[in-house]
């Protein structure tokens, strides 16, 4: 079954896995993660990033740049000031336009502050930003991003980092249901079968770091991760069985003996 491509601002990628840069053992660890992922983009903290000085070593180095499109975020902003700015300087180190928004509420859970959240989304395409937030679960927050100007809404399956999976599917349900614009699973993700339930619940695609860099072997994670991906993708256009209560035979009973 070809699928489409997952479409953001008139972009389009094959993968619709996003992958991050934090945590990985090593950076040569994290480029061969990045290959075996077949993601297409991934993103990088500006504030981890040495955008003064880049004849010293970066995490730059070592992103394949003419096959990954790097997503700058505002990973540890926690006022707009804060994010504007931090999005401002990775577009002018010659990043990127676009911004995988942040801007956190709360220290000890990371929860994203969705008020300030808005107020960012609605600055930074004022200012020629592809903006997309990271934001809660949160169909009515969802909504107003989108009206605010945002390119794809990424609400979380669960807290940054936690490996939870999936916590409200029925909330991302409602999300994708009345999205004018993709919705991509941002956070949360543990193992191969929580991108599945991600995919299979209509999200347009799934992001993820931790999942990855901090696997016991975060290459092989990275390969079951885009092959988790593919296949709850294509469950999801397929089209699953209705849930019963009871059993349905799976071999038609008319014409056997004593029928």
């Amino acid at each position: 079954m070809i699928d489409t491509p997952l479409v953001i601002a008139e972009r389009a990628f094959a993968s619709r896995l996003i992958v991050g840069t934090g945590k990985y053992p090593s950076h040569p660890v994290m480029a061969q993660a990045h290959a075996a992922s077949g993601a297409e983009m991934v993103t990088v903290a500006v504030r981890r990033v040495n955008i003064t000085d880049r004849s010293r070593e970066s995490l730059l180095d070592y992103i394949d740049t003419e096959r990954l499109f790097i997503l700058p975020n505002t990973a540890g902003c926690y006022t707009v000031d804060e994010a504007v700015r931090t999005a401002h300087l990775g577009r002018e180190a010659g990043l990127s336009n676009w911004v995988k928004l942040e801007v956190i509420g709360d220290e000890r859970t990371l929860f994203p502050d969705t008020e300030a959240l808005v107020v960012a989304t609605r600055q930074l395409v004022r200012d020629g930003f592809v903006v997309l937030p990271y934001t809660n679960d949160d169909p009515v927050v969802c909504r107003k991003l989108e009206d605010a100007g945002a390119a794809a809404v990424m609400p979380l399956g669960a807290p940054i980092g936690s490996g939870l999976g999936i916590q409200n599917a029925n909330n991302l349900r409602i999300i994708r249901e009345f999205a004018r614009v993709p919705m991509i699973v941002d956070a949360g993700v543990g193992t191969a079968s929580d991108a599945v339930v991600a995919m299979e619940l209509g999200a347009d695609g799934v992001l993820m770091n931790t999942a990855i860099a901090g696997a016991q072997d975060p290459v092989a994670m990275a390969e079951a991760m885009k092959h988790a991906v593919a296949a709850g993708r294509l469950a999801f256009r397929a089209g699953r069985i209705p849930r019963k209560l009871y059993a349905t035979a799976s071999s038609p009973v008319e014409g056997l003996v004593g029928r």
